[in-house]
């Protein structure tokens, strides 16, 4: 009888053991708890972390100073660009976590361990919110995954409520001197559609790049918010910063500009871990900076 109820009992763990989740590339089954999990995206860091799951390899630049606790002392398996195959081979995962920029390295990966694709592109808050739901039914956190998506989700509508009647935004990446636009539908445009904000230009070309801009295209746009995104702050390059580069008399005189409604993101936060719930909620602490509900 003893023996029947360990067997039950057995099979049941091993049941919860067992996850199927949603991946980049469609679905996956991980059977068991990982234990030695090497991770080669910066939003999958960021989400597993904020869960507490131990890693055991990491990229040697995370990019986000925010994650630098938590990646101290732990073994680096090369770049998010290129990983070292040797470490990763060494390290001897049960899960490899690729993505985004790493993504083109799954099928060298799945040679030495299952890999994953947790990819957050088109969708950044929806797909980064399937994400953490998929990591926490891998490591048998369901309930911390379920309250970090409800406390994002009332900050989300907190935001939403702080922007309501604030007229329109244009979101805007500088590159040192060059400057480029995102829409509703590019890289940023979760924050048009979640928090609510009208375009200040309707037909901005939906690339990856944003579309190349001049000062007089911001003018001639006059949005009453300016989103900033600098890409030299968030990789860490030297060179022209987005307040000296939109330090310019046409953008002065945009209504954002003038009422003090510009709003300068953590680049690296948006741009390197978009997607990662740390993220997410981070990029919204700064918006309810610049502008207190209520």
């Amino acid at each position: 009888m003893f023996k029947r109820i360990f067997c039950a009992l057995a099979l049941s763990a091993s049941t919860l053991q067992a996850a199927e989740i949603d991946t980049y590339v469609g679905k996956e089954n991980v059977s068991e708890v990982p234990t030695k999990v090497a991770v080669l995206d910066i939003a999958a860091l960021d989400t597993l972390a904020a869960l507490g799951v131990q890693l055991a390899g990491v990229p040697e630049n995370v990019y986000v100073d925010y994650l630098n606790d938590v990646t101290a002392g732990v073994p680096t398996i090369g770049n998010i660009f290129e990983p070292d195959f040797e470490a990763v081979n060494a390290l001897a995962p049960d899960l490899i976590v690729v993505g985004g920029r790493s993504s083109t390295h799954m099928k060298a990966m799945s040679d030495m361990a299952q890999t994953i694709d947790m990819t957050i592109w088109e969708d950044t808050v929806g797909r980064g919110l399937d994400r953490l739901e998929a990591y926490g039914a891998i490591f048998g956190k369901e309930s911390e995954a379920e309250a970090l998506a409800e406390a994002f989700t009332q900050k989300l509508a907190l935001a939403k409520t702080a922007l309501d009647g604030k007229g329109t935004a244009l979101v805007v990446l500088t590159n040192g001197p060059k400057i480029s636009a995102y829409g509703a539908g590019g890289r940023f445009g979760w924050l048009h559609e979640k928090l609510g904000l009208d375009e200040a230009v309707k037909d901005v070309e939906q690339t990856t790049h944003g579309e190349a801009i001049s000062f007089e295209f911001i003018k001639e746009a006059n949005p009453d918010i300016l989103i900033v995104v600098d890409r030299l702050a968030a990789i860490g390059r030297p060179g022209e910063s987005a307040a000296t580069t939109l330090d310019n008399p046409l953008v002065a005189e945009t209504t954002a500009w003038k009422h003090g409604n510009v709003v300068y993101l953590n680049a690296a936060d948006i741009y390197i871990s978009g997607g990662g719930i740390q993220s997410m909620n981070r990029t919204l602490d700064v918006i309810l900076s610049v502008f207190a509900a209520g």
